[in-house]
């Protein structure tokens, strides 16, 4: 039997169970629902918001070329320069700063050379720079059974309050 308070897993991988009270177009309008329910003392906890309807959304940021996909190698190499650079200086304080700036520039390099590398094997499958997200048709409010009435009402009472 699922659990519904204090004790449930947020990481729980099956549907929660209960009902749903209400079914809202974006995500951004459920979040404030469960605010609603939140400022009327309604146990949050049990609240599961549930996206139906699951897309694959890829927008496509702009035209990947060598030389953005040197400076992007180039960038995210130096940062992770900075990361060990930083490290080896914490375990070995008599170490000087140059051993950051090394660590930067060869990170640099590295990952300037690798990004160029992926992109020219890569290049005629996927020409571009893009970010993927999923996104949801609807968002579904469900609460167990028991709590129904008062998430209802709690809702139905916010709507009224903003529209009259």
């Amino acid at each position: 039997m699922p659990q519904s308070g204090p004790g449930r897993n947020p990481f729980d991988a099956q549907l929660p169970a209960g009902e749903t009270v209400a079914v809202f177009e974006s995500y951004l309008d459920a979040q404030k629902a469960v605010a609603v329910l939140g400022q009327g003392d309604f146990p949050v906890r049990a609240v599961s918001i549930v996206g139906d309807d699951l897309r694959s959304v890829e927008r496509v940021t702009g035209k990947m070329t060598y030389g953005r996909a040197a400076g992007s190698g180039a960038l995210s190499g130096g940062w992770m320069g900075i990361f060990l650079g930083l490290i080896l200086v914490i375990m070995n304080p008599t170490l000087n700063l140059g051993i950051v700036a090394a660590a930067v520039l060869l990170g640099a390099g590295f990952g300037m050379l690798f990004s160029i590398f992926t992109y020219s094997v890569r290049r005629r499958r996927k020409d571009f720079t893009s970010v993927m997200q999923i996104v949801a048709g609807s968002y579904s409010l469900i609460v167990p059974a028991e709590l129904v009435g008062g998430a209802r009402r709690l809702l139905s009472e916010a709507l009224e309050n903003r529209e009259g």
